[in-house]
């Protein structure tokens, strides 16, 4: 069974750092791109950053650009979201997919498996 688990989430003041790993199970990633997305309450889900099979391109939502850095490991098959300066608007679950593009997408349409979503909590 191909999976994908998050962890990393939790509570943390705002101005501080998170960082976000998925791990990958069941089958190898490596031809996929990977993307971060999140979802906050009354909120539709929403597109943080993607990268691309090889890790070559990466691409982020201009509201996390310059924070949040999308990094992979093919090797492990794992794929990581820093995230640093957090600010209250970031509070959403996060949520780390696959998809069968070596481009990358923002499109959520564009990702077939997806992890059952980490807690991040940026308080003030």
């Amino acid at each position: 069974q191909a999976q994908l688990v998050e962890s990393g989430g939790g509570l943390v003041q705002a101005g501080g750092s998170l960082r976000l790993s998925c791990a990958a199970s069941g089958r190898t990633f490596s031809g996929y791109a990977m993307g971060w997305f999140r979802q906050a309450p009354g909120k539709e889900r929403e597109f943080v950053a993607t990268i691309n099979w090889s890790g070559s391109r990466t691409d982020c939502a201009d509201s996390v650009k310059g924070r949040f850095t999308i990094s992979r490991d093919n090797a492990k098959n794992a794929v990581y979201l820093q995230m640093n300066s957090l600010k209250p608007e970031d509070t959403a679950v996060y949520y780390c997919a696959a998809g069968r593009t070596a481009y990358g997408s923002r499109d959520y349409q564009d990702y077939g498996y997806w992890g059952q979503g980490t807690q991040v909590t940026v308080s003030s």
